[in-house]
């Protein structure tokens, strides 16, 4: 089974389907770099499909479908109703930008999807074109709501802090939880691959709990449930929804962390903050055995480090674009 040298029980695969985004967040990949993958050197989804298949039988039980924007990829419903399909997936849910949402939620709900991750860093519509180089705030509003009306639960909301940028929005966004029962989250931005500006100046989970309290209101916390994620879950005394915390630069979550990631290029690594990946592409389309297949599952499993390195004392930068890796 999936069990690393720490004891951890890794159970969750990460399935980036694609490194092609439709936005250029600042945070996340530079504006003028074009060079993609090519068709040839994607997974096909019947090879992610195989890999999946044999995940199962070590322990994965829960998959999350990401990018790049996995819905510019054409037949990504058709893939999620085959995951749903695979004897062993208990769970299988999907982290979008949300700019293609409004178009594909009922083929997205027709497929079986009951759980979405959507980012919005900021509801105002040209700090979102400054943010992620493209004027689509609307769309990705609309597109929440339409997920909100076709039944999707939970929504959760994703925001990356990000001081200068979207600090000043933080309230307005935590508000929200009064009108709509979503999960807003704030997300640490972490320093990974070549982005369009340095972040000099971070914003972290104590200071932004410190605000909300003081400007809205205390934070009640809510249960951690199995099958909860890293965030740490509360709620404001009325709210529909819940407000959510992911720290993993102020506060490690990794003695908890449960999961591998497949990349759309073939690549299976052990850890986003880490460019350590082995190569399980290269022995799948060599015909290689479901046994050697798995034994790549395991060592991957078996490099898993007891926690990532990534502080203000040692400002280590992970040369992986978020994108290429799924973040």
């Amino acid at each position: 089974m999936l069990i690393d040298t720490y004891n951890r029980k890794l159970n969750y695969l990460r399935i980036s389907i694609t490194d092609r985004c439709n936005l250029r967040c600042l945070y996340c990949s530079p504006r003028h770099q074009t060079l993609k993958l090519s068709h040839e050197a994607i997974l096909s989804y019947e090879e992610i499909l195989h890999l999946v298949r044999i995940a199962v039988k070590l322990g994965i039980s829960k998959v999350r479908i990401t990018g790049g924007e996995p819905l510019v990829r054409k037949g990504a419903h058709e893939f999620i109703q085959a995951l749903h399909q695979v004897d062993g997936i208990q769970d299988v849910s999907l982290t979008t930008n949300g700019v293609l949402l409004k178009d594909n939620i009922e083929t997205l709900v027709a497929a079986g999807l009951n759980r979405i991750n959507i980012s919005l860093d900021t509801l105002k519509p040209d700090k979102f074109k400054k943010i992620t180089g493209v004027n689509a705030f609307d769309q990705v509003w609309e597109g929440i709501q339409q997920a909100y009306q076709n039944g999707l639960s939970p929504i959760k909301i994703n925001t990356v802090a990000l001081r200068h940028f979207n600090d000043n929005e933080l309230e307005d966004i935590a508000r929200l939880s009064f009108a709509y029962p979503f999960q807003f989250r704030f997300i640490e931005y972490m320093p990974i691959g070549t982005t369009e500006e340095r972040m000099t100046s971070s914003l972290y989970t104590p200071e932004i709990k410190q605000r909300l309290i003081e400007r809205i209101g205390e934070l009640i916390p809510v249960e951690h449930q199995m099958s909860d994620g890293p965030a740490e879950r509360f709620r404001f005394e009325g709210a529909a929804g819940e407000i959510g915390f992911i720290s993993a630069m102020s506060h490690h979550f990794c003695h908890t962390c449960n999961r591998l990631r497949l990349t759309a290029s073939g690549q299976l690594r052990s850890c986003l903050l880490s460019d350590h990946q082995e190569d399980i592409k290269t022995l799948l389309r060599s015909g290689a055995s479901d046994e050697a297949l798995s034994a790549i599952f395991l060592k991957t499993a078996r490099m898993k480090g007891v926690q990532h390195s990534l502080t203000d004392d040692a400002p280590t930068r992970i040369l992986s674009q978020m994108s290429s890796i799924g973040g």
